[in-house]
């Protein structure tokens, strides 16, 4: 499957000349991750099939005439016996049932997305970002003055991710207004707005902290990676 594009040419472009300026201002490396979603979730997508089985097997149970009426009246022919066997298979097909068409119908990726619990969404997010930063940007600098920026667009969801160096002077707080900054444009549809006032408000925040010197070398890629 081909990844879904959000950004044109001139937007990637407009971003890395964001993290080539951002970094100007400090020793800070400055990688940006523009991701579709950060997981399948097909563990969430089973377990509300399985529960619209059992669901299933409960209404029988507590309804049982309802349904068995209604199979003898479009069904069997006249003088059906419900033996323990039909009834079990009878149940085994409603559950089968259930089973499909609730994990199908979630391959329609809206309401896949509105099914996944809040707290689910934002471990999976976080969980993701943090193998991204390992992979792509910690201890992968002099310093150990790398940071991520990482945006998750099914989710709705934004991590930053600093290095050690950053992480032990900047509390995990104050990046908050680097994400305020970036979701008020992404919710209006400008993400690489977004992504732009984001890197300016990490640049400044580790500026004071790890002034840019002269010698200065840009150790990690500025372009923004899509995945």
């Amino acid at each position: 499957m081909t990844p879904t594009t959000y950004l044109s040419a001139d937007d990637h472009a407009k971003i890395s000349a964001a993290v080539a300026e951002a970094e100007l201002q400090s020793a800070g490396e400055i990688v940006t991750i523009l991701a579709d979603r950060s997981d399948g979730y097909t563990d969430v997508q089973l377990a509300w099939s399985s529960a619209a089985s059992l669901l299933a097997l409960c209404v029988l149970v507590i309804t049982p005439g309802f349904y068995l009426g209604l199979y003898d009246h479009l069904l069997a022919d006249w003088g059906h016996e419900w033996t323990p066997r039909a009834i079990i298979s009878l149940a085994a097909a409603m559950a089968a049932l259930s089973f499909g068409v609730v994990f199908l119908v979630q391959y329609w990726q809206p309401l896949k997305f509105r099914l996944i619990p809040a707290a689910v969404k934002t471990a999976r997010v976080h969980d993701r970002a943090v193998r991204a930063f390992r992979i792509g940007a910690e201890q992968r600098t002099m310093g150990r003055t790398g940071v991520l920026i990482y945006l998750s667009m099914r989710e709705h969801r934004a991590e930053i991710v600093a290095d050690e160096a950053i992480a032990t002077k900047v509390d995990p707080q104050v990046w908050g207004d680097a994400m305020a900054a970036m979701l008020t444009h992404v919710r209006e549809g400008r993400i690489a707005d977004g992504m732009c006032a984001a890197i300016g408000k990490v640049g400044a925040i580790v500026a004071p902290h790890f002034p840019r010197a002269d010698d200065d070398v840009n150790e990690l890629p500025d372009r923004l990676i899509e995945v």
